[in-house]
């Protein structure tokens, strides 16, 4: 089974902050934004070829990025990885004793069905599971 790095989920305090380093040294451009009121989140979407970096901010103090800026600062939140058959992986990462946040795939930011493992059992890393 095919697996790609689908995009990484970086958290910020300011998404208008963080832009400078992106467009102006990396001449990258914005493909979109999206507010998740029901996350407390807004994302801004860039593009190194056809790697997806999630700019994250939090729009209330409750919201997970909230918590996350915190506890550990800005930085990496997630990796996500695309498969073709996500049932397939949420079923294997249980049988191989993988902490799941959920019992089944759900709808994600963009639509697409995802699922996440728990960082403690993936060496420190939120990682989320796509597909399309």
């Amino acid at each position: 089974m095919k697996v790609k790095i689908d995009h990484i989920g970086i958290a910020v305090r300011s998404i208008e902050e963080s832009l400078n380093f992106y467009q102006n040294l990396l001449k990258l451009e914005k493909s979109g934004e999206k507010v998740l009121e029901d996350r407390g989140i807004k994302v801004t979407f860039l593009y190194i070829n056809d790697v997806r970096i999630e700019l994250m901010e939090p729009i209330r103090n409750d919201s997970e990025i909230s918590k996350f800026l915190e506890k550990r600062g800005e930085g990496i939140h997630h990796i996500a990885y695309q498969v073709s058959d996500i049932e397939y992986f949420l079923k294997k990462s249980k049988e191989l004793g993988y902490k799941t946040l959920s019992d089944k795939p759900e709808i994600g930011a963009e639509g697409n069905l995802v699922f996440f493992l728990h960082p403690k059992s993936v060496h420190g890393i939120l990682t989320e599971f796509v597909e399309k």
